[in-house]
């Protein structure tokens, strides 16, 4: 997309961005265009400014705006990295909007922004259209920058450690379940005096991509209860009943006000709140960064697209050891190409420090998300050296 064209869209699209704003994906009590007060710039390392890694990006430190915009399940760990990239690149500035996974790839897809953070890659159709937007003809690709666990947080005085299989879980959210003596979870709980409060569902009001995570996980490991398949939009697609919040803020603040309420949320967002602790083949594991992470290495990319995007299949159903298949893989969508030398610089240079060493140590400490694999940063490293100048 030539510069004019994008900036038609990015006007256009303004007015809708403040409206997505107030029914999105997750928190936006902190400033979107910086990190909080207080947060620590992770080291300087020998690599090329900027960047961590050598992955094509200029060797100098850049200059510029970068606007993004979308998962605030990524807002902690982006207040990490806007720390210690600008201050690597001081007249660089990254600014984000935590609008939600589905606002995000809105805007991205209208012009109205650099890069979009989602916690789900583009869909074909709209791969298809950021074909358009983008300039050249190579469309966009997904970057897996960010996977955290999804937490399955809950409000039980009294019951300290909780388990939940795939099928009890399901009808906690489909509202076949209603209260938590309910003999379904006294059998996964045999040891705890479980009381008779009502459960309260609470599940995300706005388009969410932890939604979609969430529900992905209950229809492959309960198709039987969960029918609903994978929806980022609870009201319109999924049952009814249960407390609608908007944004993880929202869900989090609903669980901790009502005693016998359970809802899901990022784990780096969880708070005070507990956790239950899911069935992975006979075992009950707990969320970590570590057991998520391993989500990866057991699912398989999605074929038919660019070489260079790294879109995922994820193995919610796995019975592997040590895994959290309740887990949020977050992406950062870019163009493979765009209209101008010094947006291909900022953009190569961002994407290059958030996917090395550098980046993810940023995030893991702003946020307590899991560093990707060696393996997967060497590949992503490849794909961010392809971004060029298209027309």
């Amino acid at each position: 997309m030539n510069s004019s064209k994008r900036r038609i869209l990015a006007g256009a699209f303004a007015l809708a961005l403040v409206a997505a704003a107030c029914g999105s994906d997750d928190d936006s009590s902190s400033d979107a265009t910086g990190a909080p007060a207080g947060t620590d710039a992770p080291a300087s390392s020998d690599a090329p400014a900027g960047t961590g890694t050598d992955a094509g990006a200029p060797a100098e430190p850049v200059s510029g705006t970068l606007i993004g915009a979308g998962s605030s399940a990524q807002q902690a760990a982006m207040a990490g990295w806007q720390a210690g990239f600008q201050t690597a690149n001081p007249d660089a500035t990254v600014e984000y909007d935590p609008v939600g996974s589905g606002g995000g790839r809105e805007t991205f897809l209208a012009g109205g922004s650099d890069f979009a953070g989602s916690d789900a890659p583009l869909k074909d159709e709209e791969f298809t259209t950021s074909v358009d937007t983008c300039a050249g003809d190579q469309g966009a690709i997904n970057l897996p920058h960010y996977i955290s666990p999804i937490a399955v947080a809950y409000n039980l005085p009294g019951v300290e450690d909780l388990n939940l299989s795939p099928e009890v879980l399901a009808g906690i959210f489909t509202g076949a379940i209603t209260t938590w003596d309910d003999a379904a979870i006294a059998a996964d709980n045999p040891d705890a005096e479980l009381p008779s409060t009502a459960v309260n569902a609470v599940h995300r009001s706005d388009d969410s991509g932890t939604t979609q995570n969430f529900t992905d996980y209950l229809s492959a490991t309960a198709p039987d209860v969960w029918t609903y398949g994978a929806i980022q939009t609870w009201d319109t697609d999924g049952p009814g009943g249960g407390e609608g919040a908007p944004q993880t803020s929202g869900v989090i603040s609903a669980i901790g006000a009502g005693e016998g309420s359970v809802g899901y949320a990022d784990a780096s967002q969880l708070g005070d709140l507990s956790a239950a602790n899911i069935k992975v083949g006979e075992e009950w594991v707990a969320y970590s960064p570590e057991a998520a992470a391993k989500l990866i290495d057991v699912s398989e990319r999605v074929t038919g697209r660019s070489e260079f995007d790294f879109s995922y299949k994820l193995a919610r159903d796995t019975t592997e050891a040590g895994v959290y298949p309740l887990a949020l893989v977050s992406y950062h969508i870019v163009c493979l190409q765009y209209d101008d030398q010094a947006k291909v610089d900022l953009v190569k240079s961002f994407m290059a420090y958030v996917g090395s060493e550098e980046g993810q140590t940023a995030a893991a400490e702003a946020a307590g998300s899991a560093p990707i694999s060696a393996d997967v940063q060497t590949q992503l490293e490849e794909a961010i050296n392809q971004i060029s100048v298209g027309s």
